[in-house]
């Protein structure tokens, strides 16, 4: 069983065992003292009502949990235990947490004190309501001072608060139902998580707006609570049960998929170079060039980059993270010269500059910058000739929030992680629900502009959010590190497949899912279950994906994209199970030969129905 976790995860360790409490028409799942997929007659009505408690740099203080206790009757539930948040400093925030369920309603409440003064930049309530038959459409908000706010769910990404200073949230969970979702004991206002690519919309404790990190001052209690109640209609039919067998359907669009990126990193350089052959085994078109100058990147690095560009024949662009601590025409003159020294030939140039990087949340004061504008005419006028990209080498997060001129560069571009909030299976599988939002609310921001992604993995390789990315010795499921062994595993695999199938209708010229070596590469080190110095899954995958570049694609539409996601030339269909579970698929058309994606991918019966293993990829031949 270790082999298989260690096979499907890169990690034998396991995630928090999880409990269903139903009571009437509802039901909840119990994880790690927090509620999961809250659901009313098998509607979602909420995604998670969490406790959470974030240091100070924005990673998860997680919980030590005791006493705890859980009764289930005829009634309803109730669950009560004591939580220990240990801050960096050593400081503990000890909170009794209570949970009562009822047929149409549950209440959590936290009665919380500290040992010590506790460093923080968000302790308290996250609730997380479900964007999938939601965004759009109305919703009623009940602000602090009484008054109500009759509004709509976002549809295109907001980038900033969306409702403020709220009390209460009144939405249509389904014809007939409806649920209110009170919120006490402190302010609390929205986000729209899919920012992050996390599929939900966020109302948190404390506005923004207020300083952070702030202390939770010793032995000064506090408490909050949140009570959710659903209101039916008799007429209110239950949610359409689960099919065994998944149903696919194809149509034909004018997009072409995008050609394969392989990102490098200077750290890099030699295990780089000794893994060429893999840039042309994976069909890669492009190389981009990580340059940091601040990091201590120089002529050494770009004479690297070189030496891979003139061995493998790959078109580099270089992104550069622009000091801008001299005058822009002389900084950009010196990276030009730079860039001829080493005889690097770029056929794009990506220009950031370095202070963009880190988030600026709401009511945040802006870093000192140059007028982008400023910034890219120094860049046109250094590198003449050379196209020139423009966006955030964060996420799409900061490009939403600080909009590039859009008409000063030849393309637009930005990088996604889905661990920035939560890193659990499920959570990481349910950003392609917001990632087709990121899309189209960038299509919306820039019309018909050149647009590519990445490098986006499951890691992150730099955290906006706080001074650095969390170390993850143990290779475990940890939100903002700067390795995830999901990334070495069949599920890594899956979720580059699915990644790929989500953002190509946006019709990407480039998308680059990983890097060449190293944690975010393709090329598998010590302790994985792919052998070291072989090709991790996502590799396999990436080779199928880069055979499609400039092929006309047909849309692949599941009856269970929360399940399955795929996508499609004429000749070749390609699908993902995102889920733990084994999923059965049924052809649009009985295929000339199927196989599982792989080393030694299996061949499957090439018969009207498909078995896709745990976190499995299919190629079928149409």
């Amino acid at each position: 069983m270790s082999d298989d976790l260690l096979r499907l995860y890169g990690t034998r360790a396991r995630e928090p065992e999880s409990r269903t409490l139903v009571t009437g028409d509802l039901s909840v799942e119990l994880q790690d003292g927090n509620l999961r997929t809250l659901r009313f007659r098998g509607h979602e009505v909420l995604r998670a009502i969490s406790f959470l408690v974030r240091d100070k740099d924005w990673g998860t203080c997680s919980a030590a949990i005791t006493h705890l206790a859980v009764e289930e009757t005829r009634h309803g539930f109730s669950v009560t235990y004591r939580a220990r948040f240990t801050a960096p400093s050593g400081a503990n925030l000890d909170c009794a947490i209570s949970i009562s369920g009822m047929a149409q309603a549950v209440i959590v409440s936290a009665d919380c004190v500290s040992d010590a003064d506790f460093e923080t930049a968000r302790t308290g309530f996250v609730v997380l309501h479900p964007i999938v038959g939601i965004a759009g459409e109305p919703v009623e908000v009940r602000h602090g001072d009484g008054s109500s706010e009759q509004a709509i769910w976002p549809d295109q990404i907001e980038p900033w608060q969306p409702f403020k200073e709220i009390a209460a949230i009144t939405h249509r969970v389904a014809p007939g139902i409806e649920a209110t979702t009170e919120f006490d004991g402190d302010i609390f206002e929205m986000e729209d998580q899919r920012n992050w690519t996390d599929g939900s919309y966020k109302t948190y404790v404390r506005p923004l707006a207020l300083p952070w990190p702030y202390r939770v001052p010793k032995n000064e209690p506090f408490s909050q609570r949140i009570s959710v109640e659903i209101r039916a209609e008799d007429r209110a039919v239950p949610a359409a049960g689960i099919s065994d067998v998944i149903a696919v359907r194809l149509t034909p669009t004018k997009f072409t998929f995008p050609e394969i990126g392989v990102g490098l990193r200077p750290e890099c350089l030699q295990e780089e170079l000794a893994a060429l052959s893999v840039l042309k085994t994976i069909g890669a078109r492009h190389l981009v060039a990580h340059f940091d100058p601040d990091a201590g990147h120089g002529i050494e690095a770009l004479k690297g980059y070189a030496e891979i560009a003139a061995r493998s024949g790959l078109k580099v662009t270089l992104e550069l993270a622009v000091p801008c601590k001299r005058p822009l025409d002389e900084e950009m003159a010196a990276f030009a010269a730079l860039v001829g020294k080493a005889e690097l030939k770029l056929d794009t140039l990506f220009v950031c500059p370095s202070v963009d990087r880190q988030s600026t949340p709401p009511g945040s004061k802006w870093p000192d910058c140059p007028p982008l504008k400023d910034v890219y005419a120094a860049a046109r006028a250094a590198f003449p000739g050379v196209r020139l990209g423009g966006g955030m080498m964060s996420y799409f997060t900061e490009l939403n929030r600080k909009r590039v001129p859009g008409d000063l560069v030849d393309y637009v571009s930005h990088c996604t992680s889905p661990i920035v909030h939560a890193a659990d299976d499920l959570s990481v599988m349910q950003t392609f629900e917001a990632l087709r939002y990121v899309v189209s609310s960038t299509r919306a921001i820039y019309g018909d502009k050149p647009y590519r992604i990445g490098p986006s993995t499951i890691a992150m390789r730099q955290n906006p959010y706080g001074s650095a990315t969390k170390q993850n010795p143990a290779h475990s499921r940890v939100p903002m590190a700067r390795s995830d062994p999901r990334h070495n595993g069949a599920f890594g695999a899956a979720w580059t497949l699915a990644y790929a199938a989500t953002v190509t209708p946006a019709g990407l010229e480039v998308l680059t899912l990983s890097t060449l070596v190293g944690a975010f590469g393709l090329v598998a080190e010590d302790s994985e279950a792919t052998a070291k110095g072989e090709l991790r899954p996502l590799a396999h995958v990436l080779a199928r994906l880069g055979a499609l570049a400039g092929e006309e694609l047909v849309a692949v539409e599941t009856s269970r994209p929360d399940a399955v996601v795929g996508l499609a030339s004429k000749e070749r269909l390609l699908l993902a199970n995102i889920t733990s579970m084994t999923q059965t698929v049924a052809m649009p058309e009985k295929p000339q030969k199927a196989s599982v994606v792989g080393a030694d991918g299996p061949e499957l019966p090439a018969s009207e129905q498909a078995t896709l293993p745990p976190y499995g990829c299919v190629a079928i031949e149409l």
